[in-house]
């Protein structure tokens, strides 16, 4: 399998000196009546919304606490598809040692105009309320009321906060077209940070400078947008906030009373810290804690892998992830084993610790889930690691585990780990990891039916997953399985079928079958049967149909490769007058190869296409590739089969 590299385009403007002073920065606008009377974005005419001002600002003043103000007025158009806009939570961390972010001054209003005028409805206090997500971040809710197609809503807020050393990433684009936003960092100029900017979209006003603000001498880095459209989603990317143009700053120095200090953090760095943590380093040395917890039997498989896989099995089948996603354990390893429900890091260390205890060499694994975002392996962060997997080494060769889903096993690790690296602790070091699922995940739909002469189709079908795509479904299956077999297949398939039943297979692949019977597939012409012989399995669009230049790359969740067997009996007395002709094609790296064979035998006709992608991840570049082979997929699909009698 070739590996294609991932490449983010980012640039540090640190000392990056330039200036716009022409334009004024944190000056929100006063809420015009024209705001409300507007009937549709002039950006976009569709949009359901739009940012009318948003200002994020982040000073930290001379005492080196900081303050963040936060305004942000949207115009609602479409308030049944600008919902994200309604519901607001702001979040405030806490740290060990009684240090936390407060939140001041919080206002959010929503303005109607009532026989031309202009008026507002408060969220009142009752409205808000504050929910703990962990020990470490708490939540404030609120929604905004009376809420009509053409409302402008508005919040604004101010958190006052001691943790100056790294900003969280602030999104300059958004999903809906943006009139005006800005991001405004100031800091005293002994405090040196490094400006990380992601994307493609450039300021329109731009201020870095040395300059005086508030009395004392500060360091101010100003951008300023407007009209920016909204970005378009993309299909097959895991997270396009990776790719939105964005902006973050991180503390890398300071020089005060003539004593300088770097802050620059490496990767090692974070792994003292880290292993130095008790909720980190201190439960990996909790071996007392699963003395004799795990069975005999086990410990004395003489195969190592098999072993491995054995352990993994031992804690799928007796512990349970409560869907926390940490790099931390919260309630302990003691309490794991006593409830059987823990979050990830819980379940995770867990597992090495019963790993070590039958002597194979097992390891922490770090990294954020495709949710949270990209490693930046560049600026190293305790703040962007939210998991824990398991790696292990046999014979100078590493392997993943994560036994937080029931059908994981060995290089075979649920999708929301796979963010492209990680980073493994030992007790001596650490060192990035690329994460990949190696294997690819295959799927086989499969239809054995008989043509019958009043031109009805009978038959029987399976479709089968195996390794990721089977953990995926088994998990939205065993969360709900009515909803996954309506969504999957009695509201996809418009035709009668009866005897529908989905679930595990012994070696860990997921099955759904059903039996079919339907006059829905054949067209009767002058006494003939007219029929695609992929049946049901035949689609006529597909997702390869951007029509704008591809700005992302490509990302599947897992190579994979997708085959589907048609084999259908036609009845004794009738012929095949004609049938569809074979194709295979596949690009110059063998990375999209394709097939479709059809075969004939008697009075049967067998037809069986296959899709192999060899990688779970290729550059925007190969776009036009997979359009052009899966436009060529639909047309030799669509083929048509004639019968007629002899």
């Amino acid at each position: 399998m070739k590996i294609k590299l991932l490449t983010l385009f980012s640039f540090l403007l640190f000392g990056f000196s330039f200036a716009q002073k022409d334009h004024k920065f944190l000056d929100p606008p006063k809420l015009d009546i024209n705001d409300l009377r507007k009937t549709k974005s002039e950006i976009k005419e569709d949009a359901p919304a739009e940012v009318l001002y948003r200002s994020i600002h982040y000073n930290i003043r001379k005492d080196y606490e900081m303050e963040i103000s936060v305004i942000d007025r949207v115009k609602i158009y479409n308030k049944n598809k600008a919902e994200d806009f309604l519901n607001k939570e702001i979040s405030l961390y806490e740290a060990e040692g009684g240090r936390e972010e407060k939140l001041s001054s919080l206002k959010a209003y929503t303005y109607n105009l009532e026989n031309d005028k202009i008026v507002p409805t408060k969220v009142e206090k009752d409205s808000k309320f504050k929910s703990t997500e962990n020990k470490h971040y708490n939540i404030v809710k609120f929604a905004f009321p009376n809420v009509k197609d053409g409302s402008v809503v508005e919040y604004s807020y101010s958190i006052f906060s001691p943790f100056v050393f790294e900003m969280p990433k602030i999104m300059i684009e958004d999903d809906v077209p943006i009139v005006y936003t800005e991001y405004v960092f100031d800091t005293p100029k002994e405090l040196g940070y490094s400006i990380n900017y992601q994307g493609s979209v450039l300021p329109k006003y731009r201020v870095v400078e040395e300059k005086m603000l508030y009395g004392f001498d500060y360091r101010t880095y100003r951008f300023g947008y407007e009209n920016l459209k909204d970005y378009l989603e993309e299909k097959y990317v895991k997270n396009s906030n990776n790719y939105r143009t964005s902006v973050r700053a991180e503390l890398n120095s300071t020089y005060i009373g003539n004593q300088f200090k770097s802050y620059s953090l490496s990767w090692e760095d974070v792994r003292k810290q880290m292993m130095d943590d008790e909720d980190f380093g201190g439960a990996l040395k909790k071996e007392s804690v699963i003395k004799d917890l795990l069975p005999a039997e086990i410990k004395q498989i003489p195969n190592e892998t098999q072993k491995a896989e054995a352990i993994l099995k031992f804690v799928q089948k007796n512990y349970t992830w409560d869907n926390k996603r940490r790099a931390n354990v919260e309630d302990g390893i003691k309490n794991l084993i006593k409830t059987k429900v823990g979050n990830s890091a819980e379940i995770n260390i867990l597992l090495i610790l019963l790993l070590k205890d039958a002597g194979i060499n097992a390891n922490p694994l770090v990294l954020s889930t495709v949710d949270r975002g990209l490693i930046a392996n560049y600026m190293p962060s305790i703040t962007s690691l939210n998991y824990v997997i398991v790696c292990i080494e046999f014979n100078g060769k590493l392997y993943t585990l994560d036994a937080t889903s029931k059908l994981s096993s060995i290089n075979v690790i649920p999708p929301r780990a796979v963010n492209y690296n990680g980073f493994l602790f030992t007790n001596k070091e650490a060192k990035e990891i690329n994460i990949v699922n190696p294997e690819k995940s295959d799927t086989y739909l499969q239809v054995d039916a008989q043509l019958e002469k009043d031109a009805t189709f009978s038959g029987h079908f399976t479709d089968r997953d195996t390794k990721v795509f089977a953990m995926l479904n088994s998990e939205e299956y065993e969360h709900d399985k009515e909803t996954y077999q309506k969504d999957n297949y009695k509201d996809r398939y418009k035709f009668p079928f009866s005897n529908l039943k989905s679930g595990i297979l012994n070696d860990n692949e997921f099955e759904t079958s059903f039996d079919f019977n339907s006059d829905t597939f054949v067209d009767g012409v002058g006494g003939k049967f007219i029929f695609n012989p992929l049946l049901f399995l035949y689609t006529k669009n597909h997702d390869f149909d951007q029509t704008e230049e591809r700005k992302n790359p490509i990302e599947f969740i897992s190579a994979y490769n997708k085959n589907k067997k048609v084999t259908i009996t036609i009845p004794e007395g009738y012929k095949f007058e004609n049938i569809p002709s074979s194709k295979k094609f596949k690009t110059e790296d063998d990375a999209i190869i394709y097939s479709y064979v059809v075969s004939q035998e008697g009075n049967k006709i067998t037809v069986e296409s296959n899709m192999l992608i060899a990688d779970s991840f290729f550059p925007r570049e190969y776009y036009p590739a997979f359009k052009q082979i899966f436009d060529a997929v639909t047309k030799y699909e669509g083929q048509l089969v004639t019968v007629v009698k002899k």
